[in-house]
């Protein structure tokens, strides 16, 4: 199976979702509430959030949502604050989030870089946020394509953005892996015509995703290894 370039989802995929973003979502919340409980309880219920245990539920739309939509969940319960205001502050909020990486990042790229691999990100974050936080971790020179929902190309699970990477990076579909922690990832893999890769990083089961997988793995920390055994 010949690959020459590999896309990244980034939450739950380059950085661990729990880890970076429960707690997060419990200071927007926090936030935003101005410490009236009944608001507070309202917005978590909308982003399908467990306010008592501080994480979100496991199928969540906020794991595979974009600024917009989780933006557009919030607006009936922040009185005065717009959609766009609420998309704009979520996304300064998630270029400063706590970051945990799946792997260290910088030198992981760097050894797939030496392999001869393009590399990109595409996230249905914000494209501040994906900068922000592969600034943050060393690893955002390694990548030859990063792309947020609002970067033009659209949000997954259109193969849009994907395709885009592949344009990007000269290199066809068919020799390009999408590796991603939700079905949003892997449907928008299979219709741009790539090799999909499922992680378990994010708050999905291997039972979820191995339907719409060439291969589900523990984390990327695998793939060098299972690039090599399928060359």
């Amino acid at each position: 199976m010949p690959l020459d370039a590999v896309l990244f989802d980034k939450d739950g995929t380059l950085f661990d979702f729990a880890a970076t973003w429960n707690s997060w979502a419990g200071g927007v919340i926090a936030d935003l509430s101005g410490g009236d409980n009944g608001r507070a309880q309202a917005m978590a219920a909308a982003l399908e959030y467990d306010l008592d245990r501080q994480e979100f539920f496991p199928a969540s739309f906020v794991v595979y949502a974009t600024n917009a939509e989780a933006a557009a969940a919030l607006v009936p319960h922040c009185e005065g604050s717009s959609q766009h205001e609420l998309e704009t502050y979520l996304a300064t909020r998630a270029a400063t989030a706590p970051i945990s990486e799946v792997v260290p990042l910088a030198s992981y790229m760097a050894g797939l870089r030496g392999d001869g691999l393009k590399l990109g990100v595409m996230t249905n974050d914000a494209e501040l946020s994906a900068h922000s936080q592969l600034e943050r971790v060393g690893a955002h020179n390694s990548f030859d394509f990063i792309a947020g929902h609002d970067s033009g190309f659209g949000a997954k699970p259109d193969p849009d953005p994907l395709l885009a990477f592949c344009k990007a990076v000269n290199v066809a579909p068919g020799r390009c892996a999408m590796v991603g922690d939700s079905l949003h990832d892997l449907h928008a893999g299979r219709a741009a015509g790539m090799i999909c890769i499922g992680v378990l990083t994010g708050t999905a089961q291997a039972a979820h995703l191995s339907p719409h997988a060439d291969v589900v793995l523990q984390d990327i920390g695998e793939i060098p290894a299972w690039i090599a055994a399928n060359r």
